[in-house]
């Protein structure tokens, strides 16, 4: 297996906003620096330190207008962006940076649903939907494939993957679990598929859903897998345009 690392993504806040990268340094049994650092806590989540469950916090499977947020960081400040709202800038980890950022989130977020309450720092690991400090890879040959399955091109920030590969072939990123990759200067070990949600199904420009991408992963290869967790073995630099090999 070879490739190139392609893009990079990471989402400061779990189910609110995507930002791309050029490059990042990763960190042993570490996620991606920043990603899935702060939660939204929902009204009646578990309060209690540490990882807890995605179904604790706000995300795009029970909203979909959150998938339509864009993030960026700029030292300690996450600046968010909706099509439906005006910008807003947040210092996590200040007193006004919860409140401000749940009156943002109100009007996007569904009545029905339970309201977003508090802004909670995530473990050292992360808050993503493993329990362990998991780095997302996703194959952009797979994202193609399902493409044409739904005649319908498919942004990949539907996914919110940390790093991009292409030059595989579709769904080869399943044959590299219990594997290790090197990716620039890191080496990373693959634990395992990722099991896909309803966030999935929504218009990242839009907030809007538009493709039945469950469905038709369903239909076309007999499970809704896409992308694999993987845990960083080794530290180092990666960067857009990075070999990617199997070792």
């Amino acid at each position: 297996m070879k490739g190139r690392l392609a893009q990079i993504w990471r989402h400061p806040i779990k189910g609110v906003g995507a930002e791309a990268l050029a490059n990042v340094g990763l960190h042993i049994d570490r996620p991606l620096p920043f990603d899935r650092a702060w939660a939204v806590l929902e009204e009646g989540g578990e309060a209690a330190d540490g990882w807890r469950s995605c179904r604790n916090f706000i995300r795009g499977a029970k909203a979909p207008t959150l998938m339509a947020v864009r993030a960026r960081m700029v030292g300690e400040d996450i600046h968010l962006s909706h099509p439906d709202r005006p910008d807003l800038t947040i210092t996590p980890g200040t007193d006004a940076a919860g409140p401000a950022l749940i009156a943002w989130l109100k009007p996007i977020y569904p009545a029905e649903r339970r309201a977003p309450a508090a802004l909670v720092k995530a473990p050292l690991t992360g808050m993503s939907d493993a329990p362990y400090a998991s780095v997302a890879v996703l194959n952009f040959a797979s994202l193609r494939a399902l493409s044409d399955k739904l005649g319908q091109t498919l942004d990949p920030r539907r996914f919110r993957g940390n790093l991009w590969l292409d030059g595989l072939a579709p769904w080869e990123e399943f044959d590299l679990v219990g594997k290790r990759l090197r990716i620039g200067e890191a080496e990373l070990e693959v634990i395992e598929p990722i099991t896909r949600c309803r966030a999935t199904e929504a218009n990242p420009d839009t907030g809007k859903r538009d493709a039945m991408t469950l469905a038709a992963l369903e239909d076309g290869w007999g499970h809704t897998d896409f992308g694999i967790y993987a845990m960083v073995r080794r530290a180092g630099r990666v960067a857009i345009g990075d070999e990617v090999t199997q070792l």
